[in-house]
C-alpha cells in the first residue's frame, strides 16, 4: 500500500473536520473521526517539516550542505 500524498491527507482532514462539523455523527463515531483527524494532522505536520528542513539547507558546488539563506541585493 502506498503512502498518501500530503494533499490526499490534507482532503481527508477536511472531510472529516466537516462531518464533525455537521453534528450528525454518533459519539463513538465522532471519537472515531477525532482520531483519524488527529493522525492525519499529525502525518501532514511531520511531511511539512520534513519539506522545511530540505528546504534549510542547499548543497554548495562543492557537496557540502549549508543553510540556505536568500541573497539580498545591495
Amino acid at each position: 500500500m502506498s503512502e498518501k500524498t500530503f494533499e490526499e491527507e490534507m482532503e481527508q482532514l477536511e472531510a472529516i473536520v466537516e462531518r464533525l462539523e455537521e453534528g450528525e455523527v454518533s459519539l463513538e463515531e465522532a471519537i472515531s473521526l477525532f482520531k483519524q483527524g488527529m493522525e492525519l494532522s499529525k502525518n501532514c505536520h511531520d511531511k511539512l517539516k520534513a519539506i522545511e528542513k530540505q528546504l534549510d539547507e542547499i548543497i554548495n558546488e562543492d557537496g557540502e550542505i549549508t543553510p540556505f539563506q536568500l541573497q539580498e541585493e545591495e
